[in-house]
């Protein structure tokens, strides 16, 4: 699998060792299902969905399953859940806290940033096209970048991963608060790719993750990183 720096799930520490929550469990499943796991350098996300693809790549983490991606790939059961949610400023909250739907934002014409790539559900699939086109909607490449653009007010509201803007809302010390609107909440999987990877390697994976799961390993990762 290519690094990507994506906390808490994956990043680096103080000594440049990989670790994260999504890292310390895909580690202990393989481990588990008698797998070697190989870390290559970091690539943009876009890169690593290309090669990904292309056969380069063997693994993704914190995968969505879709019908699209099941053309090239084969995905674990799921080993967390995932919450996609939308945030401002926790100054602007009373402002936009009676917002319940995406259709609703798009009405009101309020300003909304979003990640660049990645699957965040069929609600906001079929919302995309219209939040385009209404002139209001911008996208960030990272974490980093999306919460330092709402900082700067390039828009009023953020859509993401729930854990993962508040952790890089924590390290920029940016007071952000959550909309009662959930888009998402679902499970996440393993992703081999079905060219490199066969279906006997998925059965001890799956195999692995039952067994962990079982015995309580998996939930005390998750558990001390603030997870069910």
């Amino acid at each position: 699998m290519a690094f990507e720096q994506w906390p808490p799930y994956i990043y680096h520490d103080a000594q440049a060792r990989p670790m994260g929550l999504d890292f310390e469990l895909a580690k202990s499943i393989l481990k588990e299902a008698r797998c070697a796991l190989v870390v290559q350098g970091e690539l943009p996300a876009a890169r690593r969905q290309i090669l990904f693809q292309q056969g380069e790549l063997d693994l993704m983490l914190a995968a969505s399953e879709t019908p699209e991606r099941r053309r090239y790939a084969r995905f674990s059961a799921a080993y967390r859940h995932e919450m996609v949610g939308l945030f401002t400023t926790r100054e602007k909250l009373a402002r936009y806290r009676h917002l319940n739907s995406l259709a609703a934002i798009q009405k009101e014409r309020v300003s909304l940033l979003a990640p660049r790539v990645g699957w965040y559900g069929e609600t906001y699939a079929r919302a995309l096209p219209a939040l385009e086109r209404g002139g209001r909607f911008s996208t960030f490449g990272n974490f980093n970048q999306g919460i330092r653009m709402l900082d700067a007010e390039r828009a009023e509201l953020i859509l993401g991963d729930s854990a993962a803007l508040r952790y890089e809302a924590r390290q920029q010390g940016v007071a952000i608060a959550a909309l009662p609107l959930v888009i998402l909440r679902a499970p996440v999987h393993l992703m081999l790719n079905a060219a490199s990877t066969s279906a006997a390697e998925l059965a001890q994976i799956n195999a692995a993750i039952a067994r962990l799961e079982k015995n309580g390993t998996l939930a005390a990762i998750r558990a001390r990183y603030g997870e069910r």
